[in-house]
């Protein structure tokens, strides 16, 4: 099964994904061409979500809405598709990104409470092709710090997360290889990977 957020990953994954409370009111976005000030907007959420109060089915329900506006997990899903998303039917392609934004919202929410007192250090901001590269280090109690980049593209005509960098490591590179490895075994079959996604978020 293709293995989205292990938990050797996941603390790099999961605080880097930005998070926006709908509880939270949501302050005026920044402009294209200031992703530094995009990710400090959400960083700030998410540790007002994290460290804040309500159970995991409310901060789940508080999760929803920024990812949908703020992360682009449809372009995400099809560069971790590879070269299988052009292979991919119409139907197969939307059936994938439903699961893939159910495998993601799983992973999250399911490791909320490990994240308590969580906060965030941001460095130097540079270019990455046309995208640009937000640096942060993530400290939580008892846990080592994190560096963790965050790759921000305006190719939507807003800012929007298209990438983790952990330890200078992209996670939708290693999430493709581990995609590509899978459809490999088992004769490019889209149906099986998606399957095998729905298993994931079922626990099954």
């Amino acid at each position: 099964m293709p293995n989205m957020f292990t938990r050797r990953q996941f603390a790099a994954r999961a605080l880097a994904v930005p998070l926006l409370g709908a509880a939270f009111p949501a302050p005026a976005r920044a402009g294209v061409a200031d992703p530094a000030a995009f990710v400090k907007q959400f960083a700030d959420k998410l540790v007002a979500i994290v460290n804040g109060g309500g159970d995991t089915d409310a901060k789940r329900a508080a999760l929803q809405p920024v990812i949908d506006q703020d992360v682009d997990v449809a372009a995400i899903g099809r560069f971790c598709l590879a070269r299988f998303w052009n292979t991919a039917t119409p139907a197969q392609q939307e059936k994938y990104v439903g699961v893939f934004h159910q495998v993601l919202m799983h992973a999250i929410s399911s490791h909320l409470g490990e994240y308590q007192g969580v906060s965030f250090t941001f460095g130097a901001t540079r270019p990455e092709g046309t995208s640009t590269v937000v640096s942060t280090v993530v400290t939580r109690p008892n846990a080592p710090a994190a560096n963790i980049g965050w790759v921000v593209s305006t190719a939507s005509g807003t800012p929007k997360v298209v990438d983790v960098l952990a330890e200078g490591t992209s996670m939708r590179l290693e999430q493709r290889a581990d995609y590509t490895s899978y459809l490999s075994r088992h004769n490019s079959d889209i149906d099986a990977l998606i399957a095998a996604l729905q298993r994931q978020v079922s626990g099954g």
